[in-house]
């Protein structure tokens, strides 16, 4: 048994499904813990950590939840009580990996005991709404795998015994086979796009490699905002270049393609240094087949492939993102720079290009001129962002932060 895995679920109801899970890494040479986080009934036969652990762990008691008749909040009491205790036991070093089961009820218990997990921790949610609208992406863990749990809402059958396994015998091998993080290097973390659009991640790498920093970049297409967002919280950089910050704006104008509310705050609010800029501000993402609404229908769009169209902003759009941009950056606990390069802000936007819209990138520039708050310090530069003097004028930023110390090497 080199490595254990902690297997949860509502026993009450899903004794079976789990039980089979059990055997399969069991099966597989591997260790079980087992946790029930059910609150009506009972297991057939004891788990390692029983019901009424989960819900001691959040302050509560079983009867207290029953006696309250509100199954969200009992629900939401053993989420916070399994999600202490998974910690706790990963951090005793007596499991390597999770696994949690579960329909919609199981699946918001599951999100939670993944997000109390760090990255590098493998775990696995088995749900019959993975990939679901229904989960928003702020709660996704940065590195969570998902298996849509087909055919297994009720009882073991060979379909639903198909996605069990697989996922048993995954989550057991993820803990054989991964590489924790070392953090033998201080991290940049990045946000960009493909090399198509912008391409300044292409130039730092290697100086950034040079001066000793590791270069995390994270595709901003939402998941990758949140999970950036999510290890800036975690302190997981010791600088960002926050270059790519157009999940804001598909934030603002209503599309799915969102890294959450609170985009462009965790690395300020964690006080880790920042260097900003505009890639591809000027754009909303919008999921591809789906139908744009209205007001979005008529504007210049480059469809980049079946899954995304990206849609070009008004200049009143363009006002609007920079103050919101402002006012999150306003109030980091940090220092931060953004590089404003008054030439344009993605390969779309240059003359010639698909979306090429001068009085916009003025709008925005003017805007941003006028709103950037005090903490900030605006290097505007008479380039464009994929030009070298950008990669130029980041770099100039972080060897004098370097320098003073602001950023530790």
């Amino acid at each position: 048994m080199d490595r254990t895995i902690l297997v949860v679920g509502t026993y009450d109801t899903k004794d079976d499904e789990l039980t089979y899970m059990a055997e399969v890494i069991r099966g597989q040479g591997g260790g079980v813990l087992t946790m029930d986080v059910s609150v009506l009934g009972d297991p057939s036969r004891p788990t390692n950590i029983s019901k009424h652990e989960v819900a001691e762990a959040a302050g509560g008691t079983i009867a207290e939840a029953l006696a309250g008749e509100d199954e969200n909040a009992a629900m939401q009491m053993m989420a916070t009580g399994a999600a202490r205790l998974a910690r706790a036991l990963l951090d005793e070093g007596r499991i390597h990996g999770v696994i949690v089961l579960g329909g919609t009820m199981g699946t918001d218990l599951a999100l939670d005991l993944c997000a109390a997990l760090p990255l590098g921790v493998p775990k696995y949610v088995v749900s019959t709404v993975s990939f679901s609208a229904m989960i928003p992406p702020e709660r996704l863990a940065p590195d969570i795998q998902m298996i849509l749990w087909a055919g297994g809402l009720y009882g073991l059958n060979p379909i639903c015994k198909a996605s069990l396994s697989q996922a048993a015998g995954a989550v057991l091998g993820a803990a054989r086979a991964v590489e924790r993080p070392q953090r033998a290097r201080p991290i940049v973390g990045m946000t960009s796009f493909g090399k198509t659009v912008l391409r300044y991640m292409v130039a730092l790498k290697p100086e950034l490699d040079r001066r000793g920093f590791d270069l995390a970049v994270f595709h901003a297409t939402g998941m990758g905002g949140r999970a950036f967002e999510v290890l800036a919280a975690g302190g997981a950089f010791a600088c960002v270049m926050d270059f790519a910050p157009q999940e804001v704006a598909n934030h603002m104008f209503g599309s799915a393609i969102t890294a959450g509310p609170d985009r462009m705050e965790a690395a300020g609010r964690a006080g880790v240094p920042q260097i900003v800029s505009i890639g591809c501000y000027d754009l909303i993402d919008f999921v591809g087949w789906h139908r744009r609404p209205p007001a979005f229908t008529d504007r210049p769009a480059h469809d980049h492939n079946r899954l995304l169209t990206s849609v070009s902003q008004s200049a009143e759009e363009r006002r609007q993102v920079a103050r919101a941009m402002a006012e999150k950056l306003g109030a980091a606990q940090a220092p931060v720079t953004m590089i404003l390069p008054v030439r344009g802000g993605n390969e779309w936007d240059r003359p010639g290009g698909p979306l090429v819209d001068e009085e916009g990138l003025a709008a925005f520039c003017d805007e941003w001129r006028a709103v950037c708050p005090a903490n900030v310090r605006l290097n505007e530069i008479d380039a464009h962002i994929n030009d070298a003097a950008f990669v130029e004028a980041a770099l100039a930023q972080f060897d004098a932060w370097l320098a003073a110390g602001i950023v530790k090497a």
